[in-house]
């Protein structure tokens, strides 16, 4: 019709018979009671250490499984408490910077001492020259006896975004750059990478303590009183 090259726009004939598919969220608890079980029956997982703290990475850091099963030990700076993700690992095609906390960082020690010597935090017990399969974190959360309705290693990023949205303690652009979910605008981007780093910094931390209150209670953790117990901590 632009062109002249038709007399007619015949799209409006396929009005009806064009199925716009529908958007499936992955399964992710969120219920804070709820969360403090999954992290107790994570803590508990009998076998494979490695798998073990992938499922406790992951919950911490909240990053995609991917981005976990192919992490390496030179992407670390644990003394500067970041990890570097380089673009070419990330979906968007973009470095991605996550601060590490006390307990992330502990925990990444204690792995060193177990797969130090591969180039991956999180190996393949054959191969160690190559990470963990997709299918790993899943399938130890199916051992736990979370269906693939309840939960999937995916779903720790949904947990994450939605108890820190709901603490309204966090700036919601803050708990995004946190996700890795870029601005299309490039300048904006950049000014949010810059101007919410020492947020996320202090965010990472209190996710970190309020994880660790979830799973030494068994019960719901007010919001307001692990705010004020961080604050009487620092």
């Amino acid at each position: 019709m632009a062109t002249g090259r038709a007399e007619r726009d015949p799209s409006g004939d396929l009005a009806g018979a064009l199925i716009s598919p529908k958007v499936q969220h992955r399964a992710s608890i969120t219920e804070p009671k709820r969360v403090g079980a999954l992290l107790r029956a994570v803590d508990d997982i009998d076998g494979q250490i490695t798998t073990r703290a992938a499922l406790q990475l992951i919950a911490l850091t909240f990053v995609r499984p991917g981005e976990l099963r192919h992490a390496e030990w030179k992407e670390f700076d644990l003394r500067g408490a970041v990890w570097s993700i380089p673009k070419e690992k990330m979906k968007m095609p973009r470095p991605h910077m996550i601060p590490l906390s006390r307990q992330a960082i502990a925990l990444i020690a204690d792995l060193r001492e177990v797969t130090g010597s591969s180039p991956f935090l999180f190996p393949q017990i054959r191969s160690w020259h190559r990470p963990i399969s997709d299918g790993t974190l899943n399938a130890a959360l199916r051992r736990l006896g979370y269906d693939k309705t309840e939960m999937t290693a995916h779903g720790f990023r949904s947990t994450a975004s939605t108890r820190l949205n709901e603490s309204r303690l966090w700036h919601h652009d803050a708990i995004e750059r946190q996700l890795a979910h870029m601005e299309a605008d490039e300048v904006r981007a950049a000014y949010n990478a810059a101007e919410y780093w020492d947020e996320r910094v202090r965010m990472m931390q209190w996710w970190a303590d309020y994880l660790d209150d979830l799973r030494k209670s068994g019960a719901v953790v007010p919001i307001a009183k692990a705010r004020r117990s961080r604050s009487a901590a620092s």
